[in-house]
């Protein structure tokens, strides 16, 4: 293999990974699904809206701040997007909503934690502010939020992640 076939060939998956953006912008609103897909990459999820078009999730964590919700109508353009990981948002999540209920307004989380006993799960979310905090959920065994609030990550308390035991 010639040198200028080999470095086409090595470097080709790299640039068409550069292309993919970590947040949508302005100048993607009114682009097709199929272009949006080709900037942003796939998303984690996708939920039919009530009203007709889809919405697309891009949770950018565990170690991102932002999750980015983007909105299409049922002519498969962007009609808009929003950064969802918010104080605002996470002041309008309160016990008895349920796993989806959450998620619909703010994603999925990341970072999940077993709580002992069985009596359910805590998510985390980080998410861009003046403080090293995350917003957290506890749900039931049943997913149904019990409590929320923040907290501070280990690694802003001077400790590390062991992903080995995860």
């Amino acid at each position: 293999m010639n040198a200028p076939t080999w470095l086409a060939t090595s470097i080709l998956p790299f640039l068409t990974a550069a292309c993919t953006s970590y947040s949508p912008n302005v100048h993607l609103v009114g682009l097709s699904k199929e272009e949006v897909l080709g900037r942003m990459g796939q998303p984690e999820q996708k939920i039919p809206k009530a009203e007709g078009g889809t919405l697309w999730v891009y949770p950018r964590g565990p170690q991102g701040h932002h999750t980015y919700f983007l909105s299409f109508d049922t002519a498969r353009r962007l009609l808009a997007y929003e950064q969802v990981l918010s104080r605002e948002n996470f002041l309008l999540i309160s016990p008895g909503m349920t796993q989806p209920e959450v998620e619909r307004r703010i994603g999925p989380s990341k970072v999940r934690e077993s709580l002992a006993r069985q009596r359910g799960e805590l998510h985390s979310y980080r998410y861009e502010g003046p403080f090293c905090d995350w917003f957290q959920v506890e749900y039931n065994a049943e997913k149904v939020v019990r409590s929320t609030g923040f907290g501070v990550p280990l690694e802003c308390r001077g400790g590390t992640w062991d992903l080995s035991t995860q």
